[in-house]
């Protein structure tokens, strides 16, 4: 079986169109950028102040000075823009991001994200996850199902917010997962799980989609 973090990351960059200015948070979803279709004009941004970032540096042709926000060496694109924190901020408060993919520790029915802090165990800081997940159109969450067997999508967060009703997506290496109104929609399930297996591990209930 695959790597499911590679599993969720291909997965999630099938969601990117072309056009989209798409912001990839730290972790997890930095390796979206390695399964875009060659060719695809879909614009990176990262962070730390990267407009128009490329895949991950192969090993041996990196440059120690381009980095994206998890401080892995990265490629840049024709066109690059390199930016201070100030205009990097500016686009994502600004609304400039058509979609941003997080990570998360936990999202909950109403699409309440938790990805910031866990209590008591030192941080270095929160990042811009909560600028993201208020500034982007769009709002990608790319984790793994469930965490040494406990459910990571669950009823109510009981971990701190990062920001309330702001995930549209949830991709893991289990299922394809869209928040609605009425609450989680099971849109797709990867193949090597059964429909059983995907509700042991999720704590909410889910919504099967007749498409299913």
């Amino acid at each position: 079986m695959k790597d499911p973090k590679e599993i969720i990351a291909a997965r999630a960059a099938k969601e990117l169109k072309d056009g989209e200015i798409v912001n990839l948070g730290i972790g997890l979803p930095t390796m979206v950028a390695d399964y875009l279709p060659e060719g695809s004009n879909i614009v990176l941004q990262s962070e730390n102040g990267i407009l128009n970032m490329g895949v991950s540096a192969k090993e041996g042709e990196e440059d120690f000075e381009i980095i994206n926000a998890g401080g892995k060496c990265v490629t840049v694109k024709s066109g690059a823009v390199f930016t201070d924190s100030a205009v990097s901020f500016g686009i994502i408060r600004g609304g400039h991001v058509d979609t941003t993919v997080l990570g998360a520790l936990e999202v909950d029915e109403k699409g309440n994200l938790s990805n910031w802090i866990i209590p008591n165990v030192l941080m270095p800081g929160m990042g811009g996850a909560m600028d993201l997940a208020a500034g982007a159109n769009k709002v990608i969450v790319t984790m793994l199902h469930s965490q040494k067997g406990k459910p990571k999508i669950v009823k109510k967060c009981s971990l701190p917010y990062t920001a309330l009703k702001v995930v549209n997506l949830i991709v893991t290496e289990m299922a394809v997962i869209e928040v609605v109104r009425e609450g989680l929609l099971l849109k797709e399930i990867n193949p090597d799980y059964t429909l059983q297996e995907v509700k042991k591990l999720t704590g909410a209930r889910l919504i099967i989609s007749p498409n299913l």
